[in-house]
């Protein structure tokens, strides 16, 4: 819509998962970058920037004239450490966030964008072309979403348990490759020393276990076939069950 081309920066475990300043400049020095998007917490990874890094980011990536967008969709979910927002450290960042996650309103496709005044315009012409408009009723629930904030840790507590079964569990049952989980509601697991792919894992442990979990290769093409992502954005009891069903498949054979 905006005539962009996409570059793709690879990222890995060995840098949780995170943009390195260096990477990026590098392939800035090579194809100038109008922007750079990054997500913290971040979906398939649940790995998040701390301050610190998300700082230096934004400050390399402004002082090398790349344009800043921080995707905080998953912001208030978040475990390891507090989530923290671009426009503490730019007041040219651009923020993008929704009530789907946090706010458990996914499907009611409204959220909210922060921009620098010079942006308003612009933005508020290109939503007028893809959208016109959130419906009313969507925008009369976010409003009383705003007021829920006792029933939405509660489901963030949830969450957080689910976190802990799934972290000390899944090693017991043969995934131990994994990254500490900082938020979302995700942990992506390398299922490697099992498979060289993960879509076919995916549909037999499907089949076989009654477990559900999404490819890698939907996330990454190029090294997705080595991972799994676990949603548990559900009960507790369901967790347990499905550490319990891993385990006896993979031992299985």
């Amino acid at each position: 819509m905006l005539g962009c081309d996409p570059v793709a920066v690879e990222i890995s475990a060995q840098t949780r998962w995170s943009l390195p300043v260096e990477s990026l400049l590098a392939v800035h020095r090579l194809q100038p970058l109008h922007g750079v998007l990054l997500a913290s917490p971040a979906n398939p990874t649940g790995t998040m920037m701390n301050s610190d890094a998300l700082r230096v980011m934004i400050a390399a990536a402004e002082g090398a004239g790349i344009r800043v967008i921080s995707d905080e969709i998953y912001h208030g979910l978040d475990y390891a450490f507090p989530a923290d927002t671009a426009v503490r450290f730019s007041d040219q960042a651009v923020v993008i966030n929704s009530f789907s996650k946090y706010f458990c309103m996914t499907g009611w496709r409204i959220g909210w964008m922060v921009v620098p005044e010079t942006l308003v315009r612009p933005i508020e012409r290109l939503q007028q072309n893809l959208a016109i408009s959130v419906p009313t009723l969507s925008q009369i629930a976010a409003e009383a979403a705003l007021d829920a904030d006792e029933e939405m840790q509660e489901v963030k507590q949830g969450y957080e348990e689910n976190r802990r079964i799934l972290t000390a569990e899944l090693p017991k049952a043969g995934l131990d490759r994994f990254l500490p989980v900082d938020g979302a509601f995700y942990l992506y697991a390398d299922v490697s020393r099992f498979t060289t792919d993960s879509f076919d894992f995916a549909k037999r442990m499907l089949e076989d276990a009654g477990v559900a979990a999404t490819p890698g290769i939907d996330f990454d093409p190029v090294h997705g076939r080595q991972f799994l992502r676990f949603c548990y954005a559900g009960s507790a009891p369901d967790m347990r069950e499905a550490v319990e069903r891993i385990g006896r498949w993979l031992h299985r054979g």
